[in-house]
């Protein structure tokens, strides 16, 4: 066998899987494909915005929800016992606008995250028929909820969700959440795969923004279902399809965005967080998926960075055949990310950063495994489930 099939051989794992994941998100629906004009008898639209020190960003969130196109809404910032000025920012972003309610959250009860906490205040407040959960650290265009009833209602969905774009501003943003999103990416799979799911584990949501039927929401017993779990949209879904009913997914560059970490020190604490002790539940083959679970999660990003780190000592130890693997295995990484760049519209160079990137994310996993599931989020501390 010559030197180099061999090496395609070895790096046969790197060179496939980034065509799998291209296959499983074949078919996931673009939301600006989707109409812009609301019915002649449009249901109403409860927007429930929980926000716990949002200052930085609460008023632009609310300021790009006042602006939609949908005729019939309602918006419900909670304002989650906050110890900066999100509470009074937002009653002046409301503008005294009839239709957007400022409210306090009550002392967070006991068994409770804070974000279903609040979400759950938040609901008592609404009349609509359709609920749309969302971050403060999100915006939203004027056409977003229009598109977003439609295509609820052509894939059927009684929960489905946005994946928006992803604002990345420093280099360690650049470099860690490309690496995130691709094991979310590769673990879920897009639209298709989330729709067809049948075991639980299976599907996922963004928090970030996701709109869900009230007939749906009571159904499965809303945030209380949810209260003591750390990734509290990922649960939901899981809640819907063990129902019985549907979740989807809809792509929404245009439409949504996000930029959920503004940094270092912020991107280890919010993946670390929730990474270990959210993820775990979603993986599968019962106890020993469990047990096996954080060799898999650490697993992930040191595979993707092994390539990168073989390619110098496999020269200087002239192993030829490893480093044509280890050669072929980066090239094609590099690709991987570049396509995903690509699609995310960001520079392509930004997937050099990617073992770099890789290897961070290990050690904030190492480190969210370390602490199990015990959470620390916003001066809170949880016991997650």
């Amino acid at each position: 066998m010559s030197p180099h099939l061999l090496a395609a051989l070895i790096a046969a794992p790197w060179l496939v899987l980034p065509l799998v994941v291209l296959w499983r998100l074949r078919g996931t629906p673009l939301l600006e494909r989707g109409p812009a004009i609301a019915p002649a008898n449009p249901p109403r639209v409860s927007v429930v915005l929980p926000a716990r020190n949002e200052a930085v960003h609460i008023a632009a969130c609310i300021a790009s929800l006042r602006a939609t196109t949908w005729p019939d809404w309602e918006l419900v910032v909670v304002n989650d016992n906050s110890t900066d000025d999100t509470g009074a920012l937002a009653r002046v972003a409301a503008a005294d606008d009839p239709r957007v309610h400022i409210i306090d959250a009550p002392p967070l009860a006991n068994g409770w995250f804070g974000k279903q906490w609040a979400c759950h205040t938040g609901v008592q407040r609404t009349t609509g028929s359709l609920l749309l959960f969302t971050d403060a650290d999100t915006r939203h265009h004027p056409e977003l909820i229009t598109r977003l009833v439609a295509a609820r209602e052509a894939r059927h969905a009684d929960l489905i969700s946005v994946s928006g774009t992803q604002e990345m501003v420093t280099f360690w943003e650049r470099a860690i959440q490309p690496v995130v999103f691709a094991l979310i990416l590769t673990r879920f799979g897009g639209t298709r795969a989330i729709e067809a799911a049948r075991d639980p584990a299976d599907v996922v949501a963004n928090g970030q923004c996701f709109l869900i039927t009230r007939e749906a929401y009571d159904a499965i017993g809303g945030h209380d279902a949810v209260r003591e779990t750390v990734a509290e949209d990922l649960m939901m879904a899981q809640c819907i399809v063990r129902a019985g009913r549907r979740v989807s997914l809809v792509l929404g560059r245009d439409h949504l965005s996000t930029r959920m970490y503004d940094g270092f020190d912020a991107i280890v604490r919010g993946w670390r967080k929730n990474v270990y002790a959210g993820g775990r539940l979603a993986m599968k083959g019962g106890f020993l998926g469990r047990l096996l679970f954080p060799l898999a999660l650490v697993g992930f990003p040191l595979a993707i960075a092994l390539p990168f780190l073989l390619l110098v000592p496999t020269w200087l130890l002239y192993l030829p055949t490893l480093h044509i693997a280890s050669f072929y295995a980066s090239v094609a990484m590099l690709l991987a990310f570049a396509g995903a760049a690509i699609f995310g519209r960001t520079p392509v160079w930004r997937a050099l950063l990617a073992p770099i990137g890789a290897l961070a994310f290990a050690g904030i996993c190492a480190q969210a495994i370390a602490r199990g599931r015990q959470v620390e989020w916003k001066g809170r501390a949880y016991t997650s489930a």
